[in-house]
């Protein structure tokens, strides 16, 4: 039995017992058939207006600290087939209304699916659906195109100075966004020990930010691949105003076809745009790429297990995207002669990250909203709030993973080069 047809009975099935019940307790079928779904998730205290009857369904075993209204039928209808893509999708119509902080609300969501589990019947359709979007040459420059290539304008409402659209690293919780922007870069730098005789080449390099880091306060060589046209763009414009053409290239190509011999390999912020299936790929680049005292880095999102991206994340905002869990991850290392030196978990900075970004984004929706419309400012609204619950519920992860060849032996004996005493600390002029 498919996905669908198993939403469907649970609807058909629930419309006899909640019609019988109904008749009964003269609640409404909507009403019961909402209770029927809210028990499977365990009774999360979450509760709903039903707009079109004025009913209300609260927890039974709790006091709601949610507070949803659903202004029609259809919606509801939606909900019980498939809630993780259609509850979305009604939030973003502005059919489904949430009241109090929108975070918190997330937080009550993700814990309550990992609770009942719900979803597991969705994994089939969802992996059906996402090979329209595998990650092949032409299909992950279509997938970055359609989440990248939405402006400059528009990320540098609330990115920040260093337009760098990945997970900070917060030597305080006082930290700005721009001085842990700043911080994630040299703790990136200081892991891979760059100097300024080394070349790097880096994979998916987004607007450049740490390339020209690299080059500026290490002295190295980077070059550095993106396949988002409006990145490159605004990466090249940045190294001309800096004026370091000699030290650093951006170059329009996949990760692919990268040529040539490195010290270094660096990649944040890409691997979720890989597809799992060309994991073992991207560790024969790597390993062509790097000389025999060669170290790399990847940076990216990930799970405790595997599991497919949350629908609609992957349906609305991120096409192809998947975040692996650390046993997935090491079919890149494996297969291909890398040993790992070091992992480090950093999914309460990304959290934090997502809050400065929240923050920032909140202060802009006027000018999102002139840019796009309300239905794209609710859309990013949740995306990046359930981002935030996604992280400290600890539904997501993200993951540092440090290697080198396996024949390397001049690595450190400890782990003292990641957090030198005097190390010296980023500044917004180095932004």
């Amino acid at each position: 039995m498919n996905a669908d047809s198993e939403s469907q009975e649970f609807v058909i099935a629930s419309n006899a017992s909640s019609a019988r019940q109904a008749r009964r307790d003269g609640g409404s079928l909507e009403a019961r058939l909402l209770r029927r779904l809210l028990s499977r998730l365990g009774d999360p205290p979450i509760e709903f207006l039903l707009a079109w009857t004025g009913e209300r369904v609260a927890p039974l075993t709790s006091e709601p600290l949610g507070h949803v209204r659903l202004l029609d039928r259809g919606t509801l209808l939606g909900l019980l087939r498939d809630p993780q893509v259609r509850f979305g999708d009604a939030y973003s119509a502005g059919r489904v209304e949430v009241t109090g902080d929108l975070i918190e609300f997330m937080h009550i969501v993700y814990r309550a699916f990992g609770h009942a589990n719900v979803g597991k019947s969705l994994v089939n359709r969802v992996a059906r659906w996402a090979h329209a979007h595998r990650n092949t040459l032409a299909g992950s420059r279509d997938n970055i195109h359609r989440h990248y290539d939405l402006g400059n304008e528009f990320y540098a409402l609330w990115l920040g100075e260093t337009m760098a659209y990945t997970c900070a690293y917060y030597p305080s919780a006082a930290a700005t966004l721009e001085q842990a922007q700043i911080a994630k870069m040299d703790h990136v730098c200081r892991k891979l020990q760059i100097r300024a005789a080394d070349s790097v080449v880096e994979a998916g390099c987004g607007w450049g930010s740490l390339a020209l880091h690299i080059a500026r306060r290490y002295g190295a060589k980077v070059r550095a691949f993106n396949i988002s046209q409006e990145q490159i763009e605004y990466a090249r414009r940045k190294v001309r105003e800096q004026q370091l053409e000699d030290r650093v290239e951006f170059i329009a190509d996949d990760y692919r076809n990268i040529t040539g011999r490195y010290d270094v390999f660096v990649s944040v912020g890409m691997l979720e745009h890989v597809g799992r299936e060309n994991y073992e790929g991207l560790g024969r680049v790597v390993r062509r790429a790097l000389g025999p005292r060669g170290r790399g880095l990847i940076h990216s999102i990930g799970r405790n297990y595997p599991a497919p991206l949350q629908p609609w994340i992957e349906r609305r905002i991120f096409p192809g995207a998947y975040a692996p869990s650390l046993g997935e991850m090491m079919r890149i290392f494996e297969p291909c002669g890398l040993s790992v030196l070091d992992v480090e978990n950093l999914r309460l900075h990304y959290a934090l990250t997502l809050r400065h970004w929240l923050e920032r984004y909140e202060n802009a929706v006027d000018r999102v909203r002139g840019m796009f419309d309300d239905s794209f400012v609710r859309m990013w609204r949740l995306y990046l709030a359930g981002s935030v619950a996604a992280f400290e519920t600890g539904t997501l992860q993200l993951f540092q993973v440090l290697f080198t060849t396996a024949e390397n032996n001049a690595i450190p004996m400890s782990r003292e080069f990641m957090y030198p005493q005097n190390s010296p600390a980023g500044t917004l002029e180095d932004a």
